[in-house]
C-alpha cells in the first residue's frame, strides 16, 4: 500500500491521505502525479481532478457528496466545499453473483460453547436479572449488591447473609473466590460453570407510548432467550404498561423455554418479601445454570454482530473491511452475521439491495430505511446529520462517506434476512438489523436479536460493552490502540502502515474471536465491567 495516500476504487475522483500532506508535495495515484495544494491531514481527502460547483464526489465507487465550491486538483476536501449527496437507488436489483471465500483453514475449527436445548450456543453462561419498569431499578440494584457481595465483593448489603446461608446449606461448601481466565477477573468456585449474574436497569416500561412498552417487552424477551443466558429473574411492579403477560407472549413467540423467576411487588407486599422471594428462587436457578458446561462446537454456531462507533477516516479502509472478511468466512461456514445501524447505510443502499436474496427483503430494507429517515426529517434532522463532531474532525465529512465505509463491515455476502428492531435472528447468513447509529442503543439491539458476540470497530476509541454479549473492540489505527490499551482488543493499524493485508488481519481477528467465544480470554469491556444497556425508543436517534 502507498504509505502516503490511496484511492479506494478506480472510479473515485478523490484520494485519501494516509499521512499528513503539505502544499507542494506530490503523490502518485491513478498513474498520475497529484500536486497537493493545501494542508491535508491524515484520514482526510483531496481532489484528483478540478471540480466545479455541482460536481459529484465519488468514493468507494459511488456518490458520497457534491461540490459546493470550485475545488482545484490537489485541493483539500472539506465541509466548506462539499455537502452530503447519495446515489439514487432502485428496487430493481442488478445481477449479483457471490464468490464464496475459501474456508479450508476454518472448516474444522471449533470453539467451546454452551449448548442450549433449543439449538442455540452461548459464548458465555449468565443468569439475568431485569426490571419490567424503571420503578424496580432500586430493587434490581439491591439484588445486585447482595449477590455480588456474597460472591466476594466488598459492598455491604443486608441481604448478603441470606445468600451466604444458602451457599453454606448447599453441599456444605464455603464460598471462595479465585482468579480465573485473567489475572484481574474473579469467578466463583461454587458455581464454576456460571460466568456471572448480569443486572439490567432502564428508564422505560411506563409513561411512554404503548408501542414503547411493546418494544421493550420484545427486547427483554430477546435477552432472556439469548444463547448466553441460562435463565432470568424478572422484577415487576404490577401496574405498568410493560406487563409481564406481554413479555411472556413475546417469549412464547420465540419458543423460549428458559427458566423464569417472576416477582411482582404489588402482589408480594413488602420490599423484604419481594427480595427474599427473588433471592431464594434465583439461587435455585443458579444451581441449574451451573449444570451447563462448555463443549466443542463448530464455528457455524457463531452469531456475530457487526458494529462501529467513534469512527474515523481509516475505519472504512482497515477495521471495517477486516470485519467484512470475517463476516464472509462465517457466512461461508454456515454461520450468521448481523449488520446494524441503518443511518450509517445511507448511500450504500443499492449495493445492499442488489445483494438481497429476494425482492421482499429488498422492499423491507428500503421501507425501514425510508420510514426511519422520514421520521428524522419530521423533527428537522435526517440521516445526513448522523456524523458526529469527532467523525468530521477525523475525515468523515458526510454521512455517505461514513456509511459507505461502515457498510464494509458486512463484507460481500448475500443478504439472507432483514430484521426490524427487536426481531430475533432466524436465518443463517448476513442479516441487516434496523438500529440507530447510537453505539449503545445499537449494541443493545444486536444482543437482543441474538448476537452471541459483537465485533465493534472504532477509530477514536469508545468503552462501550454489553451485559450479556462479549464486545470485541477493533481499532482502525495503531495510535488509538496504543493510547487506549485498556479498551482496544485488536488493532488493524498494520493495514494502514502496510505491515498487514486485510486477510491476514482477519485471520488474526478470527483466532481472537475463537479464544473469547471459548471463554479463554475476556474482552477489555468485560474486564472493565462496561455493561451498557439502553433500549431504543422508536423516536429519532441517529
Amino acid at each position: 500500500m502507498n504509505n502516503t495516500a490511496l484511492i479506494l476504487d478506480p472510479n473515485d475522483n478523490v484520494g485519501v491521505a494516509l499521512s499528513d500532506l503539505s502544499p507542494g508535495q506530490s503523490v502518485i495515484l491513478k498513474n498520475q502525479s497529484i500536486d497537493i495544494q493545501d494542508h491535508v491531514l491524515a484520514k482526510h481527502k483531496f481532489a484528483l481532478q478540478d471540480f466545479k460547483v455541482g460536481d459529484e464526489i465519488l468514493m468507494y465507487g459511488t456518490i458520497v457528496g457534491e461540490a459546493t465550491k470550485a475545488i482545484q486538483k490537489g485541493g483539500a476536501i472539506t465541509l466548506e466545499n462539499i455537502h452530503h449527496k447519495t446515489k439514487n437507488y432502485t428496487l430493481e436489483p442488478g445481477i449479483y453473483n457471490w464468490k464464496s471465500p475459501a474456508i479450508t483453514h476454518w472448516k474444522d475449527r471449533t470453539f467451546l460453547g454452551y449448548q442450549r436445548p433449543d439449538g442455540q450456543v452461548g459464548t458465555a453462561n449468565y443468569w439475568l436479572v431485569l426490571p419490567m419498569v424503571f420503578c424496580e431499578n432500586t430493587n434490581v440494584k439491591l439484588l445486585q449488591e447482595a449477590f455480588e457481595n456474597a460472591l466476594g465483593f466488598a459492598i455491604p448489603n443486608p441481604y448478603e447473609i441470606q445468600i451466604k446461608s444458602l451457599l453454606e446449606d448447599w453441599k456444605q461448601q464455603k464460598f471462595t473466590e479465585s482468579v480465573s481466565r485473567t489475572s484481574n477477573t474473579h469467578k466463583s468456585k461454587i458455581f464454576e460453570n456460571l460466568d456471572g449474574i448480569r443486572f439490567l436497569t432502564h428508564s422505560m416500561g411506563c409513561g411512554g407510548t404503548r408501542q414503547d412498552a411493546e418494544s421493550l417487552c420484545a427486547l427483554l424477551a430477546g435477552y432472556i432467550h439469548h444463547p448466553n443466558v441460562a435463565g432470568a429473574t424478572v422484577l415487576s411492579l404490577g401496574c405498568q404498561n410493560a406487563q409481564v403477560s406481554i413479555l411472556q407472549e413475546k417469549l412464547k413467540n420465540l419458543n423460549s423455554q428458559k427458566p423464569l423467576v417472576i416477582c411482582e411487588q404489588q402482589q408480594e407486599g413488602t420490599t423484604e418479601q419481594l427480595i427474599t422471594k427473588a433471592i431464594h428462587e434465583t439461587f435455585q436457578g443458579l444451581i441449574k445454570a451451573n449444570e451447563y458446561v462448555r463443549r466443542p462446537v463448530p464455528l457455524d454456531k457463531l452469531v456475530i454482530g457487526l458494529e462501529c462507533g467513534g469512527s474515523d477516516g481509516f475505519s472504512g479502509i482497515s477495521a471495517n473491511p477486516t470485519l467484512g472478511q470475517v463476516s464472509d468466512w462465517i457466512v461461508a461456514l454456515g454461520g450468521t452475521t448481523i449488520l446494524s445501524e441503518f443511518p450509517e447505510l445511507c448511500g450504500a443502499e443499492q449495493n445492499l439491495i442488489n445483494r438481497c436474496t429476494t425482492p421482499e427483503l429488498a422492499e423491507k430494507f428500503v421501507h425501514l430505511m425510508e420510514a426511519y429517515n422520514a421520521a428524522a426529517k419530521r423533527v428537522g434532522s435526517g440521516f445526513d446529520m448522523n456524523p458526529s463532531p469527532g467523525n468530521i474532525k477525523d475525515g468523515l465529512l458526510t454521512d455517505a462517506i461514513k456509511s459507505c465505509g461502515a457498510a464494509k463491515k458486512g463484507g460481500t455476502a448475500p443478504v439472507t434476512d432483514v430484521l426490524d428492531y427487536t426481531e430475533y435472528v432466524k436465518t443463517p447468513g448476513l442479516n441487516l438489523l434496523c438500529t440507530p447509529g447510537n453505539d449503545v442503543e445499537s449494541t443493545t439491539g444486536l444482543a437482543g436479536s441474538g448476537a452471541n458476540l459483537i465485533l465493534f470497530t472504532t477509530g477514536l476509541g469508545t468503552p462501550t460493552g454489553n451485559p450479556i454479549c462479549p464486545v470485541i473492540k477493533v481499532s482502525s489505527n495503531t495510535k488509538v490502540a496504543e493510547r487506549m490499551p485498556d479498551i482496544i482488543d485488536f488493532s488493524t493499524g498494520g493495514i494502514i502502515s502496510g505491515e498487514d493485508s486485510i486477510e491476514t488481519a482477519a485471520e488474526k481477528l478470527l483466532d481472537l474471536i475463537i479464544e473469547i467465544a471459548s471463554g479463554k480470554k475476556l474482552t477489555k469491556a468485560e474486564e472493565k465491567r462496561n455493561f451498557d444497556f439502553i433500549p431504543w425508543k422508536r423516536g429519532v436517534s441517529l
